[in-house]
């Protein structure tokens, strides 16, 4: 939202420092890309990560055309899914250590209905699934091979999900076999996404493959309503994306949503959800993790652990790519 020279005041420093209890500095201004806009009127897209620039243009088309949040949403990540050269969602998505495919997505409607997939193989779209069991069925998250018969029963098309490149990869993986995750890297990403309709209404969703080369099974924040992702439709919504077990462990989506419903703005609440994972983990300075989120009035945020995160906003009319703001030791 920020530029690297004017994201924090004094203030906002010293507030976060003292939750944190490190030392913050802007990130470098070599990274900026824009200045951030003026409070967004609705309709909004926001989506982590520059490639989410995509989804917020599938997005935008329903939403500016009188579509629901919901709708849009959905579209807008289902994007990334079938994008085959993103190797951290849907299609092409770097494989677990044995060579797995698996996918993880949630959806969250302005009504408090979600739905969630974990460790679903052969789908290419999974947040689709989501859907489907968030309004097909009495439950919130179906995993593995239960996931797998509910999408074919529902009419979802099996298929291969490894791409040649990412199997290529794998295979060069498996010389060394070491998981070692590089701060920024799309092997630990995802998108996660947050639309506000014509009617002020507010919808979120969030998909990936997760950890590149990860123990078979494992499942991380981005398909757990409340880690991953969150929605109050009276307040707002938040989205994460980095490292899904420092957000696990704070529920980060859902704090940041709290957070606005207590004041804060969806900076604010950014900031100080990333300063709770800075000060519960030792090792923050090996992982990233970030946050975008909005609140009913349009306004926006986004804040990460380390530089490097950004996020794309459609808004106004306008679609582009910002840096987050970070949190920094001296």
């Amino acid at each position: 939202m920020f530029t690297r020279r004017n994201f924090l005041n004094r203030a906002a420093l010293g507030s976060l420092a003292a939750v944190s209890g490190v030392g913050l500095s802007a990130c470098s201004d070599a990274h900026a890309k824009e200045e951030k806009p003026a409070d967004a009127v609705k309709p909004l897209a926001i989506s982590t990560w520059d490639f989410g620039t995509k989804a917020n243009e599938a997005a935008w088309a329903i939403l500016t055309t009188g579509g629901k949040a919901l709708d849009a949403v959905e579209a807008g990540v289902m994007v990334i899914e079938a994008d085959p050269l993103n190797t951290s969602v849907g299609i092409g998505g770097a494989p677990d250590r044995d060579g797995h495919v698996t996918l993880d997505a949630c959806i969250m409607a302005p009504d408090g209905g979600c739905g969630s997939v974990c460790a679903l193989e052969h789908i290419v779209h999974p947040i689709s699934v989501a859907r489907m069991v968030m309004e097909k069925t009495p439950h919130v998250i179906l995993v593995g091979e239960g996931a797998l018969e509910f999408a074919l029963a529902q009419g979802f098309k099996k298929e291969n999900l490894l791409t040649e490149a990412s199997r290529k990869a794998w295979e060069a993986w498996k010389i060394n076999a070491k998981y070692e995750p590089k701060i920024n890297v799309e092997v630990h990403d995802t998108i996660g996404m947050l639309t506000i309709d014509q009617n002020g209404d507010i919808a979120g969703a969030c998909t990936t493959s997760g950890l590149a080369y990860k123990m078979r099974g494992r499942v991380g924040d981005s398909p757990i309503i409340g880690a991953g992702m969150f929605v109050d439709n009276e307040v707002g919504g938040a989205a994460a994306t980095g490292l899904g077990e420092a957000v696990l462990r704070t529920l980060g989506s859902f704090l940041v949503v709290e957070l606005m419903r207590n004041g804060k703005s969806p900076q604010e609440a950014c900031e100080e959800a990333v300063a709770r994972i800075v000060k519960k983990h030792k090792n923050y300075k090996d992982f990233q993790v970030g946050f975008i989120a909005v609140n009913k009035q349009g306004q926006t945020g986004a804040f990460s652990v380390q530089p490097g995160f950004n996020y794309a906003l459609f808004a106004n009319g306008e679609n582009k790519v910002y840096d987050a703001a970070c949190s920094m030791t001296k």
